[in-house]
């Protein structure tokens, strides 16, 4: 009993500075924040340095691990987060929407000679048509059932691809096309390539850097995105129907249409990046699509704080950095992951940096994932049935 009140004391204290940090970052001018924001984003630009690969992954190299897996899982992490996070819908075949954006990319690419950015475009809608497609029989299912639907439509994917020759079959796609590279950029007469030292938009097989630059792009328009629809009529209703389906259906929220629309949403994240990792990788094949990347990612979700974007986009980040930083201590590195995710859970169940609204459901026993927890008794009210007793 004295652990667990010190537990508890350990996890309120967290949660008081947590909610300190938030109410001043929302009374913080708008001003402030966008200095803020350009200064992440600048930060995000210069983490590829050597001196801070040489602490960050001094096994493996530093601008490669940013591209994949850490910058590919945060940016799954927020597609998926619209669907688990948002809506509160238990997505396990997420992996399935990164694999037909890679493989948009690699059969329009090598078929049809697209450029890459149109292949982008496209992807995203047929990643969003894929969306519709199985949200249109299966939403009406909840929980446990919409969790084991979605885990099959993404088996399907990936033994539909191994056995369909005409897109490669168990080989895959090979020859994959890169992004157009720029050659020169010049401003105002001074060549910017010379000048900053790193051919940002010249795309080969050997420097993983402009792929990264890329992929920050990408982030940074998706975290937009996602941010208004967050606070908007759209996102009221992603949260009404996360809560309590019946009671929002009964309001008048057309909860069907929105749970297609956050399938859509998530998909089309899912795809963008998928395109974006076929561009580097020049050949994919099924096994890159396994049911364990759907898993990590929702690990890297819940674990992050769910409904959270920052604490989705560090949860991600953590998940992907963990076993590469440890990677020279060989079989025990995901010993040490498997132990630190187990640590994290117990200290902090509601996630590393969980939102306000996902506090209050895990103090009201719904396990802070609204009705996907099925009803999970949170610390708290554990805690009141104890004492009960």
């Amino acid at each position: 009993m004295k652990q667990n009140s010190s537990l508890e004391a350990f996890r309120h204290k967290t949660g008081q500075y947590g909610d300190a940090m938030h109410d001043r970052w929302v009374n913080t001018p708008g001003w402030q924040r966008w200095i803020v924001y350009v200064a992440l984003i600048i930060g995000a630009l210069l983490l590829p340095s050597e001196s801070i690969g040489s602490f960050m992954s001094p096994y493996t190299d530093w601008a490669s691990i940013l591209f994949f897996p850490i910058g590919t899982y945060v940016v799954l992490a927020i597609g998926l987060n619209v669907v688990v996070g948002q809506a509160g819908l238990l997505d396990l075949g997420f992996v399935a929407f990164y694999a037909v954006g890679g493989y948009a990319m690699a059969l329009i690419g090598t078929r049809m000679g697209w450029n890459f950015w149109l292949i982008l475009v496209v992807g995203i809608l047929i990643c969003a048509l894929s969306g519709i497609t199985l949200g249109g029989p299966t939403l009406r299912l909840r929980g446990d059932y919409l969790a084991i639907v979605t885990l099959g439509f993404g088996e399907i994917i990936r033994i539909t691809a191994r056995n369909t020759d005409e897109i490669g079959g168990p080989n895959g796609i090979r020859g994959i096309p890169h992004p157009p590279s720029v050659d020169e950029l010049n401003l105002f007469g001074v060549d910017l390539y010379e000048l900053l030292g790193v051919k940002f938009l010249k795309y080969g097989v050997l420097d993983p850097r402009p792929y990264y630059y890329l992929l920050v792009a990408l982030a940074v328009i998706v975290i937009i995105l996602v941010k208004r629809w967050e606070k908007s009529r759209v996102g009221r209703a992603w949260a009404a129907i996360r809560e309590d389906e019946d009671a929002a259906e009964v309001m008048g929220v057309p909860t069907f249409r929105f749970k297609m629309l956050a399938f859509a949403i998530g998909a089309s994240i899912g795809g963008a990046m998928g395109v974006l990792w076929a561009s580097k990788v020049i050949s994919l094949n099924p096994n890159d699509f396994q049911f364990l990347l759907s898993a990590t990612i929702l690990a890297a979700v819940v674990m992050g704080g769910a409904g959270n974007l920052p604490g989705v986009m560090l949860g991600a980040f953590v998940v992907a950095w963990l076993p590469e930083r440890f990677r020279g201590l060989q079989e025990y590195r995901m010993l040490i992951f498997g132990a630190v995710l187990v640590a994290l859970m117990i200290f902090r169940p509601e996630g590393l940096l969980p939102s306000r609204q996902r506090k209050a459901e895990l103090k009201e026993g719904s396990g802070g994932m609204g009705t996907l927890a099925a009803e999970v008794p949170g610390p708290e009210s554990r805690g009141e049935e104890v004492a009960s007793k």
